[in-house]
């Protein structure tokens, strides 16, 4: 795979990692972005358990490769890990941060507005030289508690409050094998689980047990020496082999330049084999269930105070503003009117 191909893969995973991360209007106070991260989610197993099976602590992928003994594949699981970001107010301005913060839902120091909210740090996990034989790799992985403290400090270079960055442990486990049959491809089997201990999962919310949960869960497959079969079109004589494979929170769709078949994207997302981010689009906008243009034109109306909390929010929030406030005349009309894709949707049945 070129670099070209590469950056093009990523961009999409990136679009699968992020959607939903940020709703429109953009705000922390809007409902939306107090129920956010319905995609690929993984919830502890315990709390699986105790909602008898509704959250998912695991997720499934299986695909078919063409390849001969030589095949080696790479995959790389990655997903968003959450993070409580708290904002503390002082009595008065400090040289020091005091230890009885009181934690409020939003701060205004000398017109900058600071909110709380949850971010993310995105995780990642890379299995490398992975080949056929009936022996299953498990893979562990851990990703630490933390908790990080950030002065605010006045314009007299005092300190006014302070940010407070918290997340839990998340614990899990990978496993990967290849089964080959000389009468048929190759199978490719990758299980994803959550296996963080979670003492209060009989009582926990939803949202308590997002904070250990692996979201928007998504893997990146390549292969050399090889090819995967795509298991929305396969050829007819491997149609048994892929109606056989077993997905379950995700669905693997080849990914590149079309017709080349070294490189696969299980999503939470349903997407079509060679999906691309569309050339019209300016950047992420993150609410993908409506189009660029609308989104857009809904930003530039809005008022001058919700333009200041969407800029606190997030700085991918204040990215996305400032592209919209910036935008030339023919970057907007070049998202206006775009037709492409009749084929694929003839294909699919839709048209």
């Amino acid at each position: 795979m070129s670099g070209t191909e590469r950056t093009m893969v990523e961009k999409i995973a990136d679009a699968v990692l992020y959607e939903g991360y940020m709703l429109y209007p953009y705000r922390a106070s809007s409902v939306k972005n107090k129920q956010r991260f319905n995609w690929g989610a993984l919830a502890p197993k315990a709390y699986s358990d105790a909602q008898n099976g509704t959250e998912a602590f695991e997720m499934r992928t299986q695909c078919l490769i063409q390849g001969d003994t030589e095949m080696e594949v790479s995959v790389k699981v990655r997903f968003l890990h959450l993070m409580n970001r708290e904002i503390g107010r002082i009595a008065g301005p400090s040289n020091e941060i005091p230890d009885d913060l009181e934690f409020v839902s939003s701060l205004d120091i000398d017109g900058e507005l600071y909110q709380a909210w949850q971010e993310v740090v995105e995780q990642n996990i890379e299995i490398t030289a992975i080949r056929p034989g009936d022996t299953t790799l498990i893979t562990p992985f851990s990703f630490a508690a933390g908790r990080d403290v950030e002065p605010i400090k006045n314009k007299d270079g005092k300190i006014a409050g302070a940010i407070v960055r918290t997340r839990r442990e998340i614990m899990g486990e990978i496993e990967t094998r290849i089964e080959s049959d000389a009468s048929a491809p190759a199978k490719l089997t990758l299980i994803v689980r959550n296996t963080t201990p979670l003492g209060t999962a009989a009582d926990a919310t939803r949202d308590e047990a997002l904070l250990s949960s692996c979201v928007s869960t998504h893997s990146i497959f390549n292969v050399s020496n090889g090819a995967f079969v795509s298991l929305l079109e396969p050829p007819d004589e491997f149609a048994a082999a892929a109606a056989s494979c077993e997905n379950k929170g995700a669905f693997p769709i080849l990914v590149g330049t079309a017709g080349e078949r070294d490189c696969m994207l299980s999503s939470p997302i349903i997407l079509y084999d060679y999906p691309e981010i569309a050339p019209e689009s300016p950047g992420d906008l993150f609410d993908s269930t409506e189009i660029d243009e609308i989104l857009t034109l809904r930003i530039m109306t809005m008022t001058d105070q919700e333009k200041r909390e969407m800029r606190a929010i997030d700085e991918r929030a204040r990215k996305i503003l400032e592209r919209t406030e910036f935008m030339t005349d023919d970057q907007f009309l070049n998202m206006h009117g775009t037709l492409r894709g009749m084929e694929r949707s003839k294909r699919a049945g839709n048209g």
